[in-house]
This record gives structure tokens, C-alpha cells and sequence, in this order.
């Protein structure tokens, strides 16, 4: 399942199942089908989304099955929290910034 996080001010983003309700159990919401966050929830979506991302960055280096650290070139790097966070930190912005909710959908 795809969650797509729409918003009239600024571009879809498509997360996979799993991280779509990690992100969504982060803001405090059910891994419905269909959601909003409003307005009136962005600016505390935003810091708790900011704050994971900093956090997750003090988390130690991710390493490979044979043990040495993954590097940015490393072709299997997962990907991290921050990078799948901060287009949704992006898109929170810009809504709030052009007074549209985000939606989502699956």
C-alpha cells in the first residue's frame, strides 16, 4: 500500500506502507486510509518531525552485514529517517505557508 500526502500548495510525496505509518504514528495519527493534518496541527507536526530527524542524525552510523560502515556512495545504503523526513517537513512548510491542509490518501 502507498500513502500519498497531497497538498494544494505544494507537490505529492508517496511514501511505502511502512514508512507512510511510521510517519503518521509519529504525528499522532491512525494509519488510515484517508487523513488530514489540518492547519491548526502543522507547526507541532513540523517540530516533532524536526526533532526525529535530529535525533535519528545522533544515531550511530548504519553499517553493512559485514560490519564496516555504509558510506553515501554505497549503492545498499538504507534509507535514513532524515532523508525520508525532510520532504515532509518540506511539504508541511510550504502548506502551512500557502494556508492549505495536507491530506493523504492510499
Amino acid at each position: 500500500m502507498l500513502y500519498r500526502f497531497k497538498s494544494q500548495a505544494a507537490a505529492e510525496i508517496i511514501f511505502l506502507s511502512e514508512a507512510g505509518e511510521e510517519l503518521l504514528s509519529m504525528l499522532g495519527k491512525a494509519a488510515s486510509p484517508q487523513g488530514v493534518i489540518t492547519l491548526a496541527e502543522m507547526p507541532a507536526a513540523i517540530q516533532t518531525l524536526t526533532r526525529a530527524m535530529q535525533t535519528s542524525a545522533a544515531v550511530a552510523t548504519p553499517v553493512a552485514a559485514d560490519g564496516d560502515p555504509l558510506t553515501d556512495d554505497d549503492a545498499h545504503a538504507p534509507v535514513s529517517l532524515h532523508q525520508r523526513l525532510l520532504p515532509m517537513i518540506d511539504l508541511l512548510q510550504q502548506s502551512l505557508i500557502g494556508r492549505k491542509d495536507v491530506v493523504w490518501g492510499t
